[in-house]
């Protein structure tokens, strides 16, 4: 016998998928929604009903094909249900974009870091009054902003919305629920941006219809060196991880990387690791903290040119890639890896050495390389995973608030 708690965890089940029905597909009618989550018209109905009464859907009309036909009713989010702020923490800029119920995007600014500070104080101060300007510039009261995710390369702690470590502060932790409390009651998602690259990619891959697609991985070029991986489960539903690839022991070759640790991939294939490898600096060189794409463009040139060291350091920088690769495939299996970031501009002069790393792998020389595709949109795709994740996160939060106790 259902209780009273039972019956209401089934329903908030049902109202979920209702949502993600919707999310996925788009605004759609009473008989479409029944097909895609395999619930009865009468049950689908009933949640609709519940959902509109609750300000979280709006119904629509959508004409009819025919001539003569009564226009259709559709059923979509009511776009002022709430809103999000997605923040991304990148090496050179902090973007701030306001997105409403709807996934609609709203507002976006940008704004340059200061690469000679590093103290989080005059950071969380500034990341304080832009979530403020955000909300100003579009009239919206912080109360209604329900949820603001952020990303940072690094190492994050979802739980207590921590960032560990990170190239952007290294050691130095940035609590971001203390930053936002008491102003802000929006709940805070904090996540890897590789993470969010490779949920993206996942997603934008399923849409395309890949067949037999089970896992995907993401690896990020630029500043500092990341990976995601998107797994699909036997029921669709996708979890993703951010390994600490960057960082994990590549060599012995003693080259120092910004985490303190020598031999890591990302000292070799950083864009530190490759402009120091380049002009012959000594290996255990303290890293620059930030290396502008103009000076990497330089290399590059040179190494077009057939100047030997600089073709030499994206060689090195590619074998470092694929030996971590190779890594990955033996402990996972062959996925697609999307390959993106600012790096992906020199590819043509990394993939060499990357396909070398791949093949010292066995699972490589038996099965064959992995299909390897390049991506350059990454802050496009970083801001698609930051859409997804967290209005699925407000559905779930909206539908807990609003049709409690009805």
């Amino acid at each position: 016998m259902l209780t009273k708690s039972s019956t209401e965890l089934v329903r908030q089940q049902n109202s979920a998928l209702v949502l993600a029905s919707l999310r996925r597909h788009g605004p759609l009618a009473h008989t479409d929604i029944s097909h895609h989550t395999g619930l009865a018209s009468a049950t689908v109905s009933a949640i609709t009903a519940d959902l509109e009464k609750a300000a979280v859907l709006e119904r629509r009309e959508q004409q009819a094909s025919a001539s003569r036909g009564r226009p259709r009713v559709i059923f979509g989010q009511r776009r002022d249900a709430g809103y999000l702020i997605a923040v991304r923490i990148a090496s050179d800029i902090v973007q701030y974009s306001l997105a409403d119920y709807g996934g609609t995007l709203l507002d976006r600014f940008e704004e340059a870091r200061n690469h000679a500070d590093t103290a989080t104080r005059p950071f969380g101060e500034a990341f304080v009054a832009a979530l403020d300007k955000l909300v100003s510039r579009s009239r919206i009261d912080r109360a209604q902003v329900l949820i603001v995710s952020i990303s940072s390369k690094g190492l994050v702690d979802p739980a207590t919305a921590r960032l560990v470590w990170s190239p952007v502060f290294g050691s130095q932790q940035v609590d971001f629920a203390a930053l936002l409390q008491p102003h802000w009651r929006a709940k805070i998602l904090l996540n890897n941006e590789t993470l969010l690259v490779a949920h993206a990619m996942a997603q934008r891959m399923e849409k395309a219809g890949i067949k037999n697609l089970q896992a995907v991985a993401a690896l990020s070029l630029g500043h500092s060196i990341g990976l995601g991986i998107a797994r699909f489960d036997r029921t669709g539903e996708l979890s993703v991880t951010a390994p600490n690839f960057g960082h994990m022991l590549n060599s012995s070759d003693g080259k120092l990387c910004r985490c303190g640790s020598h031999g890591c991939i990302e000292a070799s294939a950083g864009f530190y690791g490759i402009l120091r490898t380049a002009f012959e600096v000594p290996p255990d060189t303290i890293p620059a903290k930030f290396v502008p794409l103009v000076e990497m463009d330089k290399i590059a040139l040179r190494a077009r040119q057939g100047h030997r060291m600089s073709e030499y350091a994206f060689r090195q920088a590619g074998l470092a890639l694929g030996q971590g690769l190779s890594r990955v495939v033996s402990l996972y299996e062959s996925m697609p890896i999307a390959i993106t970031g600012p790096g992906t501009r020199y590819f043509d002069l990394i993939h060499r050495g990357l396909e070398e790393g791949l093949a010292q792998s066995q699972q490589v020389r038996l099965f064959g390389a992995p299909p390897i595709s390049v991506v350059p949109e990454e802050a496009t795709l970083v801001l698609e995973g930051h859409l997804d994740r967290a209005l699925a996160e407000m559905d779930h939060d909206v539908i807990a608030a609003r049709t409690d106790g009805d």
